[in-house]
């Protein structure tokens, strides 16, 4: 045997392989990372037994919404947790997990109890709002809050209010006056 020969290329291909693994494998946690810093929402779920066309419609509803979906390596994700705010999750990433993250509270919960309703295979296992620990009953309550549009378009509508009732109210007597001296008129004029 030559030194050099064929075993000796193989182990070399597979270090290089292993490499590229690890550097794919620490970009992934880095990428993670970062999206779980900028989050102040993340659900997990179970998706075992959805189909390709379901979890792309997930993916599409989630986006409509302002969030998104991840599914990672449990392990990575976990490794990835580490020093953020949501670090909570870390239990619940057990067995075929999807993370559903958005910056509005209410968004990915939204969507993702939506989604169960009418595909049982996605499971909600919890979440978590910041540091709070959110279980599948919180999700719910999360959910059913208005999102943050909503919340701003009514606070617009109680502010504007009342300079429009101001308006009408300082209006009103005018109106009554003239109305008022038209009618004197009319009636001066009929006689």
């Amino acid at each position: 045997m030559q030194p050099g020969g064929p075993a000796y290329d193989a182990k070399a291909a597979n270090r290089r392989e292993l490499a590229v693994e690890r550097a794919a494998k620490k970009e992934a946690v880095e990428q993670l990372n970062g999206v779980f810093k900028a989050t102040s929402v993340a659900i997990v779920a179970h998706y075992s037994g959805l189909t390709v066309a379901q979890m792309q419609k997930l993916r599409m509803q989630m986006k409509q919404a302002g969030a998104s979906v991840k599914v990672s390596k449990n392990r990575l994700a976990k490794i990835a947790l580490e020093g953020t705010d949501v670090a909570a999750i870390g239990s619940l990433l057990k067995g075929p997990t999807v993370i559903a993250t958005s910056n509005d509270p209410v968004a990915a919960p939204k969507v993702a109890i939506e989604f169960a309703k009418t595909n049982e295979q996605f499971v909600i296992l919890g979440g978590s709002m910041g540091k709070t620990v959110l279980n599948v009953d919180g999700v719910k309550a999360l959910a059913s809050l208005p999102s943050l549009d909503e919340l701003r378009g009514k606070l617009v509508g109680l502010i504007v209010a009342p300079a429009t009732k101001l308006a009408q109210l300082s209006n009103a007597p005018a109106a009554k006056l003239a109305r008022v001296i038209q009618a004197h008129a009319s009636k001066g004029e009929a006689a």
